[in-house]
């Protein structure tokens, strides 16, 4: 069998991790097996559009890395990947459910509909329609239909309802507990649990992997599948993801957007790598993973059936190992817009890179970075403690020594200024902190940071001594 699988997001805003994960899950599985991952956007919801919303997300894939085999972004025919634009698909097959009485209009008011929920919840019971318009003839519904606003809703058997899932295996619903679903509302436009059936179905989708808040109601769907006499795709419901406080990962408790992530610098690496170990354990306790080697090591028998925790302390230090175990080129470039919009002239290559190389070992975001770049190419700005500590006498000793010494050549390696810390002892008499606070304030404004070898091969010699005369 040839597995086909579909990631199919809904245009409302920014692609949420989550959203992530699931098109992950499906892109690896397809990957594995050999099939294929069509992207389809699922529209038919008019007032939660979000313009531009489709053409963002399709962008973000890109910037993450994952390709899809079939949609907007492979094929001419755009259209039929929007759901929007498949109405007439969605008219026929809901005049065939009509046909055989496994759906029905309804054509009951808001107001009406708001009251019984009411008076259920008043009572304690399950929220569902209580079947007002089931008994309507159908020649009088059909006479009804060409004027009066209305809903087609699917009939719901009496026997319980049972499907299995790849993650939690034999699931058992009572027909008592699933409502008379909207197929099709009052716009003309069908809701997500028809058109995705109907669309899985027409586009040859052979497994359905999504969150486990679609469990639910994946009865319906079933039923859809057996009222059409359609074979079951496989379901594949993913664990929900969790906030540390065991909640529903939700924007109130922090960012949920792929793309605030890659804003605050984390690299699209690492977001693959972190958001794959939401839900699937590898054989081993190995944590870290290329792409390409996710695609060889993925399996939907080891998709687990617990939530799993949106750790951020974790995805920090995920992003600070791939910052300093990737190559110093590809950290310089990325970081190269964060550094230029600061207004950083960075045309000296190897000062740029030396720079990069240090703040990539003190930080775990990109954007984080910038604040260990600064000192070296800016001006500093000294505190009035700062000057009290600079002006001090034995200070004062200490930058005039150096700056005489290093004026001798223009050349100095890590050895050499080693050596000139001890001379500076032997000299002057000044050691310890009274020696290192002013030599490190004078040339990187803080008294702490990296050594000073390595802030003077950053600075180069010569921004090195035009740093000291300053402060004499």
């Amino acid at each position: 069998m040839s597995i086909k699988v579909r990631f199919a997001p809904s245009p409302t805003g920014y692609l949420h991790v989550g959203g992530l994960r699931t098109a992950l899950y499906n892109y690896l599985y397809a990957k594995k097996a050999g099939g294929k991952l069509v992207l389809r956007i699922e529209d038919t919801d008019q007032n939660r559009k979000v313009e531009g919303a489709e053409q963002l997300l399709i962008s973000t894939f890109e910037k993450i890395g994952i390709s899809f085999d079939e949609g907007p972004m492979q094929s001419g025919e755009d259209g039929h990947y929007f759901q929007s634009q498949r109405l007439d698909i969605y008219n026929n097959h809901i005049q065939l459910l009509l046909n055989n009485g496994n759906a029905y209009p309804c054509f009951c008011s808001a107001e009406r509909l708001e009251r019984v929920r009411d008076k259920q919840r008043e009572n304690k019971e399950t929220i569902i329609y209580d079947r007002h318009c089931l008994n309507i003839s159908k020649e009088a519904a059909k006479d009804r239909m060409k004027s009066e606003p209305h809903v087609i809703r699917m009939k719901i058997p009496d026997e319980d309802v049972v499907f299995y899932d790849v993650v939690r295996e034999k699931v058992s619903i009572k027909s008592s507990e699933i409502d008379d679903q909207v197929l099709m509302k009052t716009d003309g436009f069908p809701t997500y649990h028809f058109a995705n059936v109907v669309d899985d179905r027409l586009m040859g989708i052979t497994h359905v992997m999504r969150g486990e808040e679609w469990l639910p109601s994946t009865p319906k769907h079933v039923l859809l599948y057996q009222f059409f006499g359609w074979k079951l795709p496989k379901f594949i419901h993913l664990p929900l993801l969790l906030n540390p406080d065991k909640s529903k990962l939700s924007k109130r408790q922090g960012d949920v957007a792929v793309e605030d992530y890659l804003d605050k610098g984390y690299l699209p690496e690492t977001l693959i790598n972190f958001v794959a170990l939401l839900g699937w354990h590898p054989k081993n306790d190995r944590e870290f993973f290329t792409l390409k080697e996710l695609e060889e090591e993925f399996s939907i028998k080891r998709i687990q059936k617990a939530g799993a925790v949106f750790d951020i302390e974790k995805l920090k230090w995920m992003n600070g190992h791939y910052l300093r175990e990737n190559k110093l080129e590809e950290i310089a470039e990325k970081t190269r817009s964060v550094v230029t919009k600061a207004g950083l002239d960075i045309s000296d290559k190897r000062k740029y890179l030396s720079a990069i190389d240090n703040a990539r070992k003190r930080v775990d975001t990109i954007n984080d970075m910038l604040q260990h770049i600064l000192p070296f190419y800016q001006n500093l700005d000294f505190s009035k403690e700062d000057l009290k500590l600079l002006k001090k006498d034995s200070s004062q000793k200490v930058i005039n020594f150096w700056s005489e010494q290093l004026s001798s050549k223009s050349d100095w390696n890590e050895v050499e200024i080693k050596s000139l810390v001890k001379e500076t002892t032997t000299i002057t008499g000044v050691k310890g902190k009274d020696l290192f606070f002013p030599l490190r304030l004078a040339l990187f404004g803080s008294t702490q940071g990296p050594d000073i070898p390595l802030i003077i091969e950053i600075l180069g010699v010569e921004e090195t001594i035009k740093r000291f005369k300053m402060l004499l």
